[in-house]
């Protein structure tokens, strides 16, 4: 597919864009890099990569993503893996006419702060309410006392983190909006309640249209 927008394309002669995504389309790491693609309204192309079949191990991909995850993103002869490196990267390349990262130097390392935590905690809770869960079959055991601790860690950094009166945590959208919106969906999506504030923040960036095209696209049965 291609994505498209009003935003001018890069310049004539640039290489394409190609975003490696997982065939199931549940990678909240794709999720990242897919938004950043479409709220900059870079044209790209994106492409699965198999991973229950284990594609991701067999060159040519494993040799020119160096690292064999997903997503991958291919900028000419640039091979790119790890989403919060995608996503800087887009940003440094593609600073104008839209940024999806705080200019702020504050800002940003906030941004930054809440994107690597997201990635590298509370596995109990990633573990327990799967990405699966919030696109085909739903979650049925309850939380295991571990898993429902990080999910009260998720719901109190949330709400330290939303300013009142607001649904993002900067003044314009970041990908940090809608990475913290992913991970509240985990427990949203499989029926858990939390707070208003943190509901509504949670709502509004799932609107997005960047967002909804992630989550409405077709996946395989």
């Amino acid at each position: 597919m291609t994505a498209r927008s009003s935003v001018p394309p890069p310049a004539p002669g640039s290489p394409p864009l190609v975003l490696y995504a997982d065939a199931s389309w549940v990678s909240p790491y794709v999720f990242s890099c897919f938004v950043a693609l479409h709220e900059k309204g870079l044209p790209f192309e994106a492409r699965t990569i198999d991973l229950d079949e284990g594609r991701h191990l067999e060159p040519p991909y494993r040799d020119r993503s160096l690292t064999a995850k997903v997503p991958a993103l291919e900028h000419g002869d640039f091979w790119l893996t790890e989403s919060s490196a995608i996503v800087e990267y887009l940003e440094d390349s593609f600073p104008l006419p839209i940024r999806v990262l705080p200019e702020a130097p504050r800002e940003r390392a906030r941004a930054r702060q809440v994107m690597s935590w997201l990635r590298t905690d509370l596995l109990p809770l990633r573990r327990e309410r799967p990405t699966r869960s919030m696109f085909f079959e739903r979650a049925t055991e309850p939380l295991s006392e571990e898993a429902t601790k990080a999910a009260e860690k998720l719901v109190r950094v949330a709400e330290a983190l939303i300013p009142l009166e607001r649904t993002s945590l900067f003044p314009t959208f970041t990908v940090a909006d809608a990475d913290l919106a992913f991970c509240l969906h985990r427990l949203i999506l499989n029926g858990h309640d939390v707070p208003t504030r943190v509901a509504a923040f949670a709502a509004a960036q799932w609107r997005r249209p960047s967002v909804r095209a992630f989550v409405e696209r077709q996946r395989p049965a």
